[in-house]
C-alpha cells in the first residue's frame, strides 16, 4: 500500500473520470498524495497508473453506502498517518429531461448521490479532518445551484442543497479549524454531459447544448479551481466565465435571469 510520507493528502470521490480524475492528476503533479474513490474500479486503476502507485491509494466507494465510507476512511487514514488535508466531495450524477419524463427512481438516485453522498462524506471524514491542521472540505455543486435549470430540475435542486450545506458547515466548522468551500462549474467537458432522461435516451444534454451554442469549458479549468479552493479564502469557486456571469446576474439582476430562463425553455415535442 502506498503511503503519504509527509505529503499533503486529498480524498477525491468520483475520481475515475471527469473533474475527479483531472483533479487527481493536477494535485499529484503538485506533490500531493491522492485518495481515489469511485464505483468505477477500472477507471480508478487507469488514473492510478497515470499518476503512479506511490502517489495514491484507491478503493471502490459507493457514496450512498455508509459502510463503504467507513472502509474508505480506514484505508485512507492508514495510508496518510491519520490525516486528511482536503475532502473533495465530487461524485455526482444527473438526469436530463422534462420532469415528468424522468423516472422517480432516477430522481431518487440523483438525491442519494449528489446530496446524501456529500453528507455521508462529511460525517465519515470529520475525525480525520479534525486531526489535520488547516483542513478543508470542497463540495462540487454547479452553476445549476444558483440558477434553476429547466430539464435539470432535480439535479438543480440537489446542487442548491449542496450550496446551502456548504455555507452552513463553513460557519459551523470555523471553530474546528475546518473551512468548507464549493466548486461551481458551468458546463464542463465530463461524462455527465452525456446524460439523457433515461438509459439509452436519444436526446442527451450534450446534443441540446450543441444546438443552443452553449459553451463547454475544459476539465483542466475545473481542476485548477479545485487547487485554488484548497488554499483560498473564498467560499465559491466558479468555473468558467459563464459561471462568473451567472453568479453576478443572479445577485444583481435576478428578474432578468428568470425572464431569460423562461424564454429559452425548449418546446415539448
Amino acid at each position: 500500500m502506498a503511503g503519504a510520507n509527509g505529503r499533503k493528502a486529498i480524498f477525491i470521490t468520483g475520481a475515475a473520470s471527469g473533474i475527479g480524475a483531472e483533479t487527481a492528476r493536477y494535485f499529484a503533479r503538485k506533490g500531493w498524495f491522492c485518495g481515489l474513490y469511485d464505483i468505477n474500479e477500472t477507471g480508478l486503476k487507469s488514473v492510478a497508473a497515470e499518476i503512479g502507485a506511490d502517489a495514491c491509494h484507491l478503493a471502490k466507494l459507493d457514496v450512498t453506502r455508509r459502510a463503504d465510507w467507513a472502509a474508505a476512511m480506514e484505508g485512507f487514514g492508514a495510508a496518510t498517518g491519520g490525516k486528511m488535508d482536503v475532502l473533495f466531495n465530487n461524485a455526482g450524477i444527473g438526469r436530463h429531461g422534462w420532469f415528468e419524463d424522468v423516472p422517480p427512481e432516477d430522481s431518487d438516485l440523483v438525491i442519494d448521490i449528489n446530496v446524501k453522498g456529500v453528507i455521508n462524506g462529511v460525517y465519515a471524514a470529520l475525525p480525520l479532518l479534525k486531526a489535520t491542521p488547516g483542513a478543508r472540505i470542497i463540495n462540487t455543486a454547479s452553476t445549476a445551484g444558483i440558477v434553476g435549470a429547466p430539464q435539470l430540475a432535480v439535479y438543480s435542486a440537489s446542487k442548491w442543497a449542496v450550496r446551502g450545506l456548504t455555507e452552513a458547515l463553513d460557519a459551523e466548522f470555523r471553530d474546528l479549524g475546518i473551512r468548507v468551500t464549493t466548486l461551481m462549474p458551468w458546463f464542463v467537458d465530463t461524462p455527465i454531459l452525456e446524460m439523457g432522461n433515461k438509459e439509452g435516451a436519444n436526446v442527451k444534454m450534450s446534443d441540446q447544448m450543441k444546438e443552443n451554442g452553449a459553451k463547454v469549458y475544459p476539465v483542466s479549468m475545473a481542476a485548477e479551481k479545485v487547487w485554488e479552493a484548497a488554499q483560498g479564502d473564498d467560499i465559491y469557486y466558479m468555473v468558467g466565465g459563464d459561471a462568473e456571469k451567472a453568479r453576478f446576474m443572479t445577485r444583481w439582476l435576478p428578474g432578468i435571469v428568470r425572464k431569460n430562463i423562461r424564454k429559452n425553455v425548449p418546446a415539448r415535442d
